[in-house]
């Protein structure tokens, strides 16, 4: 092996050996969310989708027009951010198991049903 060779192997070993700390920073969408309990795993409310979203990272949930939404928390609304909820929804076939869970614009909804008030205020992580 070169002298090369050798600088090549070692700086790819110290590139291994050294954590991975790049990434994609996402900017936080809210500082508190409204919840039913300390938690937010108990259900608010349940929402039909009035329009598609697709959803722009893996934060969201894409949804459907039509699709049942459990909803568990309503970030708080903070300048210049849109107001987020978080839930699950059922797959295509509403299949008895609950499905992916993540944020959604609240003004693609329409809530059906309201199970209890969102009366806790909880930090978010």
């Amino acid at each position: 092996m070169t002298r090369h060779d050798y600088l090549v192997v070692l700086l790819l070993s110290l590139g291994l050996m050294c954590p991975l700390v790049t990434g994609i920073f996402m900017d936080k969408l809210a500082s508190k969310k409204l919840c039913a309990d300390d938690n937010c795993v108990y259900t608010i409310s349940l929402a039909r989708v009035e329009e598609d979203y697709n959803a722009p990272d893996c934060r969201f949930i894409n949804i459907k027009k039509g699709q049942l939404i459990y909803v568990y928390s309503k970030l708080v609304k903070e300048k210049d951010s849109g107001e987020f909820w978080a839930g699950s929804v059922y797959g295509e076939q509403y299949e008895d198991h609950m499905g992916t869970v993540g944020y959604f614009p609240s003004s693609s909804v329409s809530e059906q049903h309201v199970y209890q008030e969102a009366n806790k205020t909880v930090p978010t992580t």
